[in-house]
Order: structure tokens, then sequence, then C-alpha cells
């Protein structure tokens, strides 16, 4: 009987994930438990329950006299059992807790179950269950019970008696552990993720970099004929990935960010932290991309806010800026380029930036930094004035009752 609750403890302990030790622990605990409940006994250091870690033999004192404790009887047996599942039920969430507390981060596969609420329920092992919280989950995707459904262990909290995983298929890191699996040269640390940049479900970018000159970070992650990739993509339900060949050059990052749209021409401000590229009247709704997804998502890819400008609207846009401070003393054309050198492409961006970059950068006097922050603010004024006033008069001949139509009848 002895060896067969040795056998028992080593069971449990495979099952649950618990240590040995705590199990034979909890159970001397247990049955400490039971004999003070048999004794009536209030003292912790009167009775003394040990059980051998090789034999399972128990030997139990009370006041330093042996005592069998076989034979307490029903109810302090009935109490021992009680106090062992509390503190297995303990042990368990520790267990539970630290293993998945380690893995947070990792991508792992589970067995999609029940929802609630609209969070899906995920058996992650044979005696855990994970939560799909439904902002965790990619839009328009829909899971069946049963079904091998893979996700990123996101967090792990203690939430009364219970350990709450939260699973996720919708952070960027999702993405970044995927290409690790498909793509050896990143495990390997080959090829670096630099940055990634996601909408999910709908579009990912994401800036590689190879440590090795003879591979190519595009083509690795791409793969024969797409394959690498395709693995990626149909994991994601078809979600689109734009894989972005990294630069330390802010104008090339850029450039690579927007494709498939190909950059005319960028001109970069750190004063403001934007960069405006123009581009082709052919490329905008490329750089744009549907609802500005693709704008959007270069500008977190890279840390720059991006405006997309065509070549008449950036003409325009230096036209009106040359035009309004060249005509104050001290300011000419040369000067003009050196606006355009730091980035500055209009009066909106003068009025921004204010005087003491201007005085700085360009090495030019306090008196006349401030005298073109004015006189581009004044012209700003117009500008704005000007595109409300046509604003307002669109939307006039919008709301304007048109006139019925005629129809030419035969005699």
């Amino acid at each position: 009987m002895s060896q067969e609750l040795v056998r028992i403890i080593d069971n449990i302990s495979r099952d649950k994930n618990i240590d040995s030790e705590s199990i034979f622990l909890d159970l001397e605990a247990a049955m400490v438990s039971a004999a003070r409940k048999y004794f009536g006994s209030q003292e912790e250091e009167d009775i003394v329950v040990s059980i051998d870690r090789q034999s399972g033999e128990i030997t139990a004192f009370k006041d330093d006299i042996q005592i069998d404790i076989r034979k307490l009887g029903r109810i302090p047996a009935q109490t021992a059992k009680q106090v062992m599942i509390q503190k297995l039920k303990a042990d368990e969430r520790e267990s539970v807790f630290a293993e998945f507390t380690q893995r947070r981060g990792e991508n792992i596969i589970g067995v999609a179950g029940r929802y609630e609420g609209g969070n899906l329920i995920v058996t992650v092992n044979n005696r855990t269950e994970g939560i799909m919280p439904k902002s965790e989950q990619i839009s328009g995707e829909t899971h069946h019970v049963g079904e091998r459904i893979r996700c990123m262990i996101l967090d792990v909290k203690e939430a009364g008696n219970q350990v709450k995983i939260i699973l996720s298929r919708t952070h960027p890191d999702f993405i970044r552990r995927l290409f690790e699996l498909e793509v050896p040269e990143i495990a390997e640390g080959i090829i670096e993720i630099k940055m990634l940049a996601r909408e999910a479900g709908y579009r990912t970018k994401v800036a590689v970099f190879s440590n090795d000159d003879k591979v190519d970070a595009v083509g690795a992650c791409v793969g024969v004929r797409g394959s690498r990739i395709r693995n990626i993509v149909d994991e994601l339900s078809g979600e689109k990935i734009d894989i972005v060949r990294w630069s330390d050059s802010s104008q090339a990052l850029i450039a690579n960010s927007l494709k498939p749209a190909e950059v005319s021409e960028i001109a970069i401000c750190f004063e403001l932290g934007r960069a405006t590229v123009v581009v082709g009247e052919e490329q905008l709704s490329l750089a744009i991309g549907k609802h500005g997804q693709n704008v959007r998502l270069a500008a977190r890819l890279t840390g720059w806010d991006i405006d997309i400008l065509t070549p008449e609207e950036y003409n325009k846009s230096v036209e009106q800026m040359a035009e309004c401070v060249t005509g104050i003393e001290g300011v000419d054309d040369r000067f003009v380029d050196k606006l355009l050198a730091l980035g500055i492409i209009s009066v909106l961006d003068i009025d921004e930036v204010g005087a003491k970059p201007l005085t700085e950068e360009l090495e030019v006097d306090e008196e006349l930094s401030r005298a073109i922050v004015n006189v581009a603010q004044e012209k700003a004024k117009s500008i704005a004035a000007e595109k409300y006033k046509k604003q307002a008069e669109d939307v006039m001949e919008q709301e304007r009752p048109k006139p019925p139509e005629t129809v030419d009848t035969e005699e």
C-alpha cells in the first residue's frame, strides 16, 4: 500500500504538472488537519505527520507519541480529503500560472471550443482552457468546435481562484512568430524582422534585414514561388502581407514601405517628424491604399507622418511658399532652396515649425525669422479661408435642386 501511494503521487504529478514534493507536503498537511479534527486539538506543533518519499511509509506523532493515522475514522478522513483537494487545486493553479507566464508571447495550437459572449474558449492542453476575446479575433473569422487553431499567448492573469490565459490572433507578434516558424533564417537570426505594422484581417507590412550579404531578406521570406509567405497568408485567412526591405536611410525605408506604389520624391522634415512623398497621378491610389491603409501602415512602420502629394500639388505648394517669402527683404530663391532642404515645402510648414528652427538651422537673425513666420501665418490663413469657401460652394452646388429633365417628343 505504501508503494501504491508513491505511484499515485507520481501519476498526479505528471498529469497535473505539479512537483511531487508539493503533493507530499500537501498530503502531510491534510493528514495533520484530519488528526487535529479527531483529537480536537488547536495546537499546531503537537501533531507531526511525515511520509517517506521513497517507500511511501507514513509516520505520525502526537505530543511525541506515535499514532496510527489510518485508524482515525471516516470524518477525519473526509476532512483530509477536502483539504487535499483544495491544496491540489491551488498547486495546479500555481503550476498553470508559472508555466504559461513563461510561455507568454509564444504561438501555440489549441482546440476551439465554445463561444461565450463573443469570446472564444480554446483548450490549450488536456487540463487548461484559454480565452480569446473578441478584440483578439481576426475580423470575419469563425471557428468551429473541435477545430485546431493557432494563436499566441498574449497574457496570463490570476482572477480569483482561476488562472486566465488570454489568447490572440490579432497581435503583431503573432505574425512575427509565424515568420519564425516558416522562415528558418529568421529563427536562426540570419534575417531580422526590424519593424512590423498590422491591421489584423486586412494587411500587414513587415520590414526585414539580412545580416548575411549572401542572403536576400525579402526573397527568403517570400520563399520559392511564394511558398513560405503563402503558408502564412493561408494561416491568416487571406490577410495581405507586404515584405519591405529595411534600410537605415529614412528616405529609402519610406519609399520601400509605400510599395507597390513608385515614389518620385521624398522631402523629410525632422522638425515636424513628417515626410512629404510625391507620387505620379497614376500611383496616387496605390500609395494611399484602400481607405488610406497603405500609407497608414507605412507611417506606423517607419515612424514618420507621411503626406502623399501629386507633382502638381507639390509644385503648387512650393510656388506659394516661394512667392510668399521672397517678397520679404533679405530673402531670395537660395533661402527657399534651404527651406526645401529642411523638408519645409509650404507656408503651413513654416507656420508649424516656427521661428526658432529657422534661426538655428538657416543661420538668419531672429527678427527676419519672425518676419518670415508672420508672413507665412497670414498666407496660411488666406489659404485656409479659400479652402473653406470652396468646400462651402461645393456643398451648395450639391444641394442645389437640379432642373427637371426635358424629353423631346416628335410631333
